[in-house]
């Protein structure tokens, strides 16, 4: 019988412990059937008060596109609205996109608006970039695109 990873879906190998696909662990959370789609309660901090903020990501990503954490350094459904024509991502304190973790370069990343795109431009990371689980040096982003920088997965949310 087919067996589901419990990360991604994908079918996998009869006896694997990982997935063929993304890598997760197999273990005990191996099911028959693919996982549902989980949706994720979405905030942003409130910058007057540092309180977290309910939003609805659609209305974050009306302002020109949005980034959603999907995981990494409990910030879970963080909303990140993409602004300017240019916004850095990494682990340097005066990035645009703040991303904590060791596995995350300094100057990791750059978002670069292009007319109504984004392009996403890795910055010679030491670990690398990833749009959908491939690593890329510069992507145009679409609408659902699944960023991974670092341990942080983040998804993109067109206008």
């Amino acid at each position: 019988m087919a067996k589901h990873c419990p990360e991604c879906g994908f079918v996998t190998a009869e006896g694997a412990k990982y997935c063929e696909r993304c890598g997760g662990f197999l273990g005990a959370g191996v099911t028959d059937t693919p996982r549902p789609e989980a949706n994720t309660a979405t905030y942003m901090i409130d910058e007057a008060t540092g309180e977290l903020r309910p939003v609805e990501v659609e209305d974050v990503a009306s302002a020109g596109g949005a980034l959603v954490i999907r995981s990494g350094a409990g910030r879970v459904g963080e909303s990140l609205p993409l602004t300017g024509e240019r916004m850095t991502l990494g682990r340097a304190p005066e990035a645009d996109v703040f991303l904590d973790d060791v596995t995350v370069s300094r100057n990791h990343a750059v978002l670069v608006r292009r007319g109504s795109d984004w392009l996403l431009d890795d910055s010679g990371s030491l670990n690398g970039t990833y749009v959908n689980r491939n690593r890329i040096d510069s992507h145009v982003l679409a609408d659902g695109d699944e960023l991974q920088i670092g341990k942080f997965k983040l998804t993109y949310f067109a206008r």
